[in-house]
């Protein structure tokens, strides 16, 4: 391998570790945006958050925001991990790929792990069903399904690319 390739799979790798960091640290705000806030919203009609707040202290419960923070916090210190390792041990773009598709198809239990507990205050709360069901909740489903396609499918190509490169002697 050529300097040159090797300074283009560095820039290839940087890149991916920007935009992989990026996109688990929207994923992770955006859930906890939708945890927090909508879906209390949803779940008591009319009212505003510090009057569900205030509604949920009253009946001994709490959306417990620094747990459900602390759940979906987990994926972007692994993202900022994942980007510092990946860069120093100099990784091939498709390992940090790899990675970062990885993190974000974890994303999905995560959400469901964080999003538990407040679903829980809720519903006890409100008597309303404990289930997320806005619209918005599939899209974090749909990222971390998309996410693992992509995942095999950069799987099923290696394994191709490894099939048809010439041998070497």
């Amino acid at each position: 391998m050529t300097r040159m390739q090797r300074r283009t799979m560095r820039t290839q790798t940087l890149w991916i570790s920007i935009v992989g960091v990026l996109a688990v640290t929207i994923y992770a705000a955006l859930a906890a945006v939708q945890i927090l806030v909508w879906t209390p919203l949803a779940s008591a009609p009319g009212l505003t958050l510090d009057q569900i707040r205030a509604e949920l202290s009253g009946a001994g419960e709490s959306l417990n925001a620094p747990t459900a923070i602390m759940i979906l916090g987990v994926g972007v210190v692994l993202a900022l991990a994942l980007a510092v390792i990946v860069m120093t041990s100099r990784a091939v773009p498709m390992i940090a790929a790899a990675g970062f598709l990885s993190l974000l198809m974890l994303g999905a239990p995560g959400f469901f792990i964080a999003s538990f507990g407040p679903g829980m205050a809720l519903a006890d709360t409100f008597m309303i069903s404990a289930g997320i069901y806005l619209p918005g909740v599939r899209a974090f489903y749909i990222t971390s399904a998309s996410a693992a396609a992509l995942l095999v499918l950069g799987g099923v190509v290696a394994v191709l690319r490894a099939r048809s490169a010439p041998a070497t002697a």
